[in-house]
């Protein structure tokens, strides 16, 4: 007989794949470490680019240092409020919260159109006003909840699968910002990775197979380390016409280790925000949009993880955290934090709901963000690296999707919805260019990732096509293991 959330949580029991189980420390830290190893950079990486745009990391260096270290700290904080609840803010499920890059097309226009470190505070002034409107939503979840059965989640959630997955390649190949981006070094050391999980994954038992996502990345840092001492570190290419030496992607620079602090006290409001219209329509829209992403995201994690539909309070606790988490953020500077689709993507291949392993690696992320040295040691991490365990994950993601589109049979009306929503929305939306004739207002929203497209139409197409008698059934039997 499958157990209850309920039940679950009044059970003492000692396995990673329960989420109230309690493990040992020694079992829960690495578990824990695995989630902060697969979002550190994606968490950071949105920060960065915004940050670039924005001039910062030129005219005031300084700032740049003190943004990234919120980051680290707001995400922790965030997670653990996920994790725990505040009341009704949290959903209490196996969720790791970090920097959405969801809102980069957005941000990245409200960036450019105000300029300087006054775009940077329009975004901020955005965030806050726009965490608040998604808070609000969470409260409705439950009425709202018909809107999203298991067709649109598992749209949702298949969308964003699909769209991580060249995230996950690109890193793979040594991340296409680098100059030798594709090179044999860089697929050699993401295939051993990916190698080294799969073998610790399905031929070996205990830690080393739960943690495997850890270990695999250990074994990439030993790997890259090693080939500094036999390949060369640096190569040159020609860029403007000029030749450059430039140092290869997978070398791993400890020395940025040394370089950085033991403690650094977090600031808040390090840019104080300000409040303009266009900014704030824009991304208010990308917060709506976020909260369907967030229930794709909970949806996916609890059916791959646990095996089970997500419940109403859950949704409701995970959409109000995330609104409210992206307030916080704002409070320390940061950028919007919403649930972390590479996160969800590991729960779903490891199966590690515990909640006290996740608590370990918020407590890490808080730590990180306390200490610069300790967030340099996993800053330092290869792109090649992190690929390596990324295509695994992120694919699972997609897998997650296809179960629960699957989960209560597929009619032909699912098979039109589905169809539709990911053929034009997410085709259109991840097609570059596709949108160009659109105003740039819309651009910004609906193109890039194709998951927004695919969501609204995954919802417009549920409402606007009758149900059969199949469906009515299906859907009743999910609302049912729901609630």
């Amino acid at each position: 007989m499958k157990k209850t959330p309920k039940d679950q949580k009044n059970t003492a029991c000692s396995s990673p794949y329960e989420f109230h189980g309690r493990i040992p420390f020694q079992q829960a830290i690495p578990l824990g470490m695995q989630h902060v190893l697969a979002m550190f950079v994606g968490n950071l990486t949105p920060l960065m680019i915004i940050c670039g745009i924005c001039n910062i990391t030129t005219d005031d260096p300084a700032l740049y240092v003190t943004l990234l270290q919120n980051a680290m700290l707001a995400a922790g904080v965030i997670t653990l409020i996920q994790l725990w609840s505040i009341g009704p803010i949290g959903g209490q499920v196996p969720v790791i919260m970090g920097t959405s890059s969801g809102f980069l097309g957005v941000m990245r226009g409200v960036a450019g159109s105000i300029g300087g470190i006054a775009g940077y505070s329009a975004i901020l002034g955005a965030s806050m006003i726009g965490g608040l409107c998604e808070a609000v939503l969470g409260f409705f979840i439950k009425p709202l909840r018909k809107f999203f059965p298991p067709v649109v989640t598992g749209t949702v959630v298949l969308s964003i699968g699909l769209s991580l997955i060249s995230v996950g390649v690109n890193s793979f190949a040594g991340g296409n910002a680098n100059k030798d981006f594709g090179s044999l070094e860089n697929l050699f050391v993401g295939l051993v990775v990916l190698i080294i999980i799969v073998i610790l994954k399905h031929f070996t038992k205990g830690l080393t197979s739960t943690s495997c996502i850890l270990f695999g990345i250990i074994a990439g840092y030993i790997l890259c380390t090693a080939m500094g001492f036999i390949l060369p570190k640096t190569a040159t290419a020609v860029v403007d016409g000029a030749t450059v030496e430039y140092t290869k992607s997978w070398v791993v620079n400890w020395g940025r280790i040394g370089e950085s602090s033991w403690i650094a006290v977090p600031k808040l409001l390090p840019v104080k925000p300000t409040f303009e219209l266009n900014a704030i329509l824009s991304i208010i829209i990308m917060f709506l949009v976020t909260a369907v992403e967030t229930i794709g995201d909970i949806s996916g994690c609890i059916e791959g993880g646990m095996g089970r539909e997500a419940t109403a309070k859950e949704l409701s606790g995970g959409v109000v955290c995330d609104g409210c988490g992206s307030v916080i953020s704002a409070l320390f500077s940061s950028l919007p934090t919403t649930s972390f689709s590479q996160n969800v993507g590991l729960v779903t291949m490891t199966k590690v709901v515990n909640r006290m392993a996740l608590t370990c690696g918020a407590v890490f992320l808080v730590l990180a963000g306390l200490s610069p040295k300790l967030a340099a040691v996993i800053s330092i991490m290869p792109q090649s690296v992190l690929g390596g365990a990324a295509v695994m994950m992120f694919a699972s993601i997609a897998v997650s999707g296809i179960k629960l589109l699957t989960k209560y049979g597929i009619t032909n009306r699912v098979v039109t919805i589905v169809s539709i929503a990911m053929g034009l929305g997410f085709g259109l939306g991840a097609t570059s260019g596709a949108l160009a004739g659109m105003p740039e207002r819309l651009q910004l929203i609906f193109g890039g990732s194709g998951i927004v497209p695919a969501a609204v139409l995954a919802i417009i197409l549920n409402i606007a096509i009758p149900k059969e008698r199949e469906d009515i059934e299906n859907e009743a039997r999910a609302n049912s293991a729901a609630d």
